[in-house]
Order: structure tokens, then sequence, then C-alpha cells
């Protein structure tokens, strides 16, 4: 039985490429990958020659049985995403849960991933957070989202596009209130930023200027209630 392994590649700057990264993917018999011409492109900045096949979350339900077979073979399969580790709002939940089953061994290498940075960085409560994934595309989703996590104490940390960052904001400020927060964008790339201060500063900065690039923002957890204020009902 082969190992199946979950590869995290850059997310901006190719020196976060570590040796091991390096061995892995040029000992696997294939490479699964999000986009065939993006991992090939990196493949080539390392030297490195694999068989690639895509996998993606258009094609991973048909995918994942084959990548199985690979394994059951005896082959060595990695998969990547375009950046980033993969399984982190990026395909590879299938084909691993497919691989346990098959009896697989399953190899998850440390690496890039723009949550602990942005969060480490961030000036925010590190000791306990909430990674919710991307955020709702509409206002109105977006908000009953916020108000579902209004209490939670958690620091919330969410990936958002840079063209709904200042509405995810606003709408994060009207139903969260004025809370501490902050936007992280291109880790670990030329252009990284840190957009510190309360909601309603983020929101005020984002309304004179426009950002771009992969971005986080996080939002510091609802006050942790006193102990005398939970029992304040009670007789």
């Amino acid at each position: 039985m082969g190992k199946l392994y979950l590869a995290p590649t850059p997310i901006g700057n190719l020196k976060d490429v570590s040796d091991r990264l390096r061995e892995t993917l040029k000992s696997v018999a294939i490479i699964a990958c999000e986009d065939t011409r993006t991992t090939g492109k990196l493949l080539g900045l390392l030297g490195i020659r694999a068989r690639l096949i895509s996998y993606h979350e258009y094609n991973e339900s048909t995918r994942a049985p084959r990548l199985v077979e690979y394994l059951m073979r005896g082959e060595d399969v990695a998969v990547v995403s375009d950046a980033g580790a993969p399984g982190i709002s990026d395909p590879s939940y299938r084909v691993t849960k497919a691989a346990i089953s098959a009896g697989a061994q399953i190899v998850a290498l440390p690496g890039p991933c723009a949550i602990i940075p942005a969060l480490t960085a961030s000036g925010l409560p590190t000791d306990r957070f909430f990674f919710e994934g991307f955020l709702p595309r509409t206002t109105v989703t977006r908000k009953k989202r916020f108000a579902e996590l209004a209490t939670n104490s958690h620091t919330l940390v969410f990936y958002e596009s840079p063209h709904r960052i200042e509405k995810a904001v606003s709408d994060a400020l009207e139903t969260l209130g004025d809370r501490d927060a902050c936007i992280a964008r291109e880790i670990s790339k030329i252009h990284e930023e840190f957009l510190r201060g309360t909601l309603s500063e983020l929101k005020s900065t984002l309304e004179k200027r426009k950002i771009k690039g992969e971005i986080v923002l996080l939002i510091t957890g609802a006050p942790k209630q006193t102990k005398e204020k939970k029992n304040k009902y009670k007789k």
C-alpha cells in the first residue's frame, strides 16, 4: 500500500519550500494538484519532473477513487493545492477519507498556511481561535453568519476576497459591534501588509483605499461573561 502525502506549497515566497517537500515531490509516483499548470511552474522552479493529475473541487468525487487505486498498487501519491495546505479551503478531504478507509498511511507535511502567520502577527488573542473559512457572498447570509458567531469568545478568522472585504468589515461592524480586528494580506509576499485597529477604523481605511491580494480577516471574539453575569438571573 502506498502513502498519501498532503503537501503544502508556498503561498508567496519560494524560500518557504522545505527540504522535506522537495524530497517528497521528487519521490512520489504521482502528484494530484488543483491546476497542473500552476504546479508545473513550481516544479520547474524546483527542478523536479513528475507525473501530474488534476484534482480540484469539480472532479474530486471521481478523482479520489482513482488516486486510491494508485495507493493500492503500492504507489505513493502527493496532494497539493495551488498554494498553502491542501484541505484548508482547498480539496483533499475526500481522497484523505477514502485513503484512510483503504488502509493507506496519511503523511501530512507541515508547511505554509496563511492562517497561522496572520493570527500570530495580528495582535489579537491567539490562545483560542475559530477558523470559518470564506464568508458567504451576499450581505444577508454574511450578516446571518456573523450573528451566529456573535457569542463566540474565540478570535474569529476568515478568508475573504479583496472585492468583498469592505462589505464584510461593514457587516461585521453592524452585527458584532466595534471590536478590535486585523486585515492581513499577501502573507509571505512582497506586498505583505497588516491593517490593525477597530472594525470602524478598518472600515474607514477601506473607504479611502482599495486593497488587493489574498486576505485574512481576524476579529476579536465576544467578551467572556463573568461568573456574576452568568448567574444574574438565577434565584
